[in-house]
């Protein structure tokens, strides 16, 4: 098992509280989102996913985001990923955050649409149409799919984009704080639907959730506003990306930068942030990740620095704080800010203590990135906290069959 040393953090800024939202975390280290695929085939959390998040949250005052949630059948796209659509997703994921508060932590169920990302071909068994801001594929891949299982892609109709804003979305975040979680996080990042209208590329509508930058933000910003209503603003986060390239978006190569249309984005919620209904935390992916992918030198000079000349509240920065740096510099450097915090999530799948290994510069565990997105991860429940053993060996675990949570 290789490990990666790092300098500790116990005496700098990462380990002083901070209040996001209704609630105050007792260090700057949440659990960042990634996909797992651990779902039952309902869409249900399994009992690996307890496992998961309950090893991760015993730093009391830690702060766990979700896996991308699915917040309707129509919205999904892919197998084994869970949803927050029904009774039995809402009591599932309610014995899971019984769990993460039982070890005195906070969670955010991270809603998402998927949009064109969706697999054609899971779209087809489960009768559901293949719909996106505009009828343009991420790829060739995609459109090929598509023509093959006979779900070609449509634009959303503006019936259904005001379903979305005025009913799915707030009915999801509803269902998600009846679960128990702390806070809603909306996943407006990495070329999912919120994220598809925001950019020239992949929106080309001509009604008024098209062209320019205020009406392609529209639709996110209509979102926000009603599930703010909804659950309260104080629970409510949004998830940016405003350089990532992932699934077909073209950030600083689009029409119009991503980072001009995100900067708008921020100074809108700042606005609203100025009148009373400030939201919970903004999340907000650094250059050096594209999706689960971390890149190479050419946009290590770029940064997300500007959000902070333009909201004010509680930032999330994600991506690569660890990556080939044991000294953990960049990290110490935005750590500056009183109200930043970050997120990890590939460190976090092999090092379920991650906070106390940063705090006192403990050997961190490599992660296994071909354990990532493959359907029941059990190797994540089998990572140990520094001084253990793995808690089973690989025979053992291959025998495991994901199942429902048990009373």
């Amino acid at each position: 098992m290789s490990v990666f040393n790092i300098t500790p953090l116990k005496q700098t800024p990462i380990f002083k509280p901070l209040v996001v939202g209704r609630n105050r975390l007792e260090h700057r280290i949440a659990m960042a989102p990634a996909m797992r695929v651990r779902a039952l085939d309902d869409h249900a959390p399994s009992d690996l996913v307890l496992e998961y998040y309950d090893q991760r949250s015993k730093t009391p005052g830690s702060l766990s985001v979700t896996e991308a949630t699915i917040l309707d059948p129509r919205f999904g796209g892919y197998e084994n990923i869970p949803g927050i659509y029904n009774e039995n997703h809402v009591r599932s994921w309610k014995k899971v955050n019984d769990v993460i508060h039982k070890n005195g932590s906070f969670s955010s169920c991270q809603i998402c649409a998927i949009g064109r990302s969706s697999k054609p071909e899971y779209l087809t068994k489960q009768g559901m149409d293949f719909v996106s801001v505009s009828g343009i594929y991420f790829s060739e891949e995609s459109k090929a799919s598509a023509v093959q299982f006979g779900k070609e892609l449509r634009s959303l109709t503006e019936e259904e984009i005001k379903e979305l804003i005025n009913e799915v979305f707030p009915k999801a975040a509803r269902n998600a704080i009846e679960a128990g979680f702390d806070y809603v996080e909306l996943h407006g990042a990495h070329g999912f639907l919120l994220d598809e209208f925001l950019h020239p590329s992949s929106n080309q509508r001509t009604d008024k959730y098209g062209g320019n930058i205020e009406n392609r933000a529209r639709f996110l910003l209509e979102v926000i506003d009603k599930v703010s209503v909804s659950i309260g603003a104080d629970r409510v986060a949004v998830r940016l990306s405003p350089w990532a390239t992932f699934q077909g978006i073209k950030a600083e190569k689009e029409k119009v930068s991503s980072v001009v249309t995100i900067s708008y984005v921020l100074s809108e919620l700042q606005r609203r942030a100025d009148a009373g209904k400030g939201l919970a935390y903004i999340s907000l992916v650094e250059p050096r990740i594209q999706g689960e992918v971390t890149i190479g030198e050419n946009l290590r000079h770029r940064n997300n620095n500007f959000a902070r000349l333009l909201w004010k509240g509680p930032i999330m920065r994600t991506g690569a704080y660890v990556h080939d740096d044991p000294n953990l510099t960049t990290l110490k450097n935005d750590a500056e800010d009183p109200n930043t915090f970050f997120g990890f999530a590939r460190y976090y799948t092999s090092n379920p203590d991650l906070v106390e290994r940063m705090r006192e510069g403990l050997p961190l565990q490599k992660y296994e990135r071909s354990t990532f997105y493959t359907n029941n991860n059990w190797q994540y429940g089998t990572w140990p906290r520094y001084g253990e053993k793995l808690h089973a060996d690989m025979e053992t675990q291959l025998k495991r069959i994901p199942r429902a949570i048990e009373a």
